[in-house]
């Protein structure tokens, strides 16, 4: 075989290791613009994997017309939708921001309304506690809610503006999913046998990346979004207004352990109770208890079974740490960069105390 033999391609010496490093990462440097591209449309060829192996099989191995129809799938119910959700909710915080600068809304005022309503031996407590000046905190709320809503609905002009940027990104997610299902495979096995790790390691690793995406994607996000569809449905029907953006925010924090889209739908509910809206409270905080909270005990466990199981705090840290540098991509990234650690520390453990390490080949 030449100068190399069965043993690599010579990554001994160092002048070649480091070439690879600087093409790897040139190319790296090149593709960041279209990052998030890239990771949806890795995601979305991982998690629809499934449905295109399904459609081989039923198609008699037409492979292209697979994962075409899996494309069509894919913007049927998921990019399409999502496109339709995020005009939605553009409109509806321009809506709500122009009726506060109008002020049919008025935060403030509200604000004095619930305090009115409390009981007196509520005011008392709070009167006890320091907790009575309710000027700043009404100053506070009003600021906040308009400077929200005010960024929120002049996203509206930078969605147009860069319309063209939107277009090509989500062109490039579709093109790199069609050859990543219909390839991926192959493409994936190229790519392990260039990784220079034992085999049996190799595999390991990979084979979790692959569950801990599907995990994320369904156990993460499909329970963020049947939650914030849920309760922004139910504020709906209770006629509170700006239910979109409620369940929007449901969803965002139903990724907190333990306390989720609560944060949201608890307040409503004591507010609409303390202000006379007795039923639409007492129904709220039913649907949220029943409803709305039993749908990440129940439906998770559904989704994700045994694929992934890391501590509440864990995935917490990395999802908001992830949010926090990459975007709207750290729901997927920080999770996945988690679990990774925790199996790569595992795999180390093992090492460690000489348990099932498999051989290298």
């Amino acid at each position: 075989m030449n100068d190399y033999d069965k043993r690599g391609l010579g990554f001994e010496d160092a002048g070649f290791v480091a070439l690879v490093l600087l093409v790897t990462l040139a190319f790296v440097w090149l593709a960041l613009p279209f990052f998030g591209a890239i990771l949806w449309g890795v995601v979305a060829a991982i998690v629809f994997a499934p449905v295109y192996r399904m459609l081989v099989f039923r198609l008699g191995l037409r492979r292209n017309l697979a994962a075409a129809l899996t494309l069509l799938l894919i913007l049927a119910v998921v990019i399409v939708p999502a496109i339709l959700i995020g005009v939605s909710l553009v409109q509806e915080a321009t809506s709500i921001f122009n009726q506060l600068q109008s002020g049919r809304i008025d935060p403030a005022r509200s604000f004095d309304d619930l305090r009115e309503a409390l009981p007196d031996w509520a005011q008392h407590q709070l009167a006890a506690r320091g907790l009575n000046n309710f000027e700043g905190l009404r100053q506070t709320l009003s600021a906040g809610v308009g400077a929200g809503l005010q960024t929120i609905a002049s996203r509206a002009l930078v969605v147009g503006q860069g319309a063209l940027s939107f277009i090509a990104a989500l062109g490039v997610m579709l093109y790199l999913t069609y050859f990543l299902l219909r390839d991926g495979s192959t493409l994936g096995a190229r790519i392990k046998a260039a990784v220079p790790l034992r085999p049996a390691l190799r595999d390991a690793l990979v084979e979790h990346f692959v569950i801990v995406v599907r995990a994320t994607m369904k156990g993460t996000v499909v329970v963020a979004i049947v939650q914030g569809f849920t309760g922004g449905l139910i504020f709906w029907l209770l006629g509170v207004e700006g239910a979109p953006l409620w369940g929007l925010l449901m969803g965002f924090l139903s990724l907190v352990p333990a306390v989720g889209s609560a944060i949201v739908w608890v307040p409503v509910a004591l507010y609409l109770l303390a202000t006379g809206s007795v039923w639409q409270g007492l129904v709220l905080m039913a649907c949220g208890v029943f409803v709305i909270g039993l749908i990440d005990n129940i439906l998770r466990p559904i989704l994700v079974g045994q694929d992934t199981r890391m501590p509440d705090f864990v995935v917490l840290i990395a999802t908001l740490a992830g949010i926090d540098l990459f975007g709207l991509h750290g729901f997927i990234v920080g999770p996945v960069i988690a679990a990774l650690f925790i199996a790569v520390w595992k795999i180390v453990a093992e090492h460690g105390t000489g348990e099932s390490l498999p051989a290298g080949e």
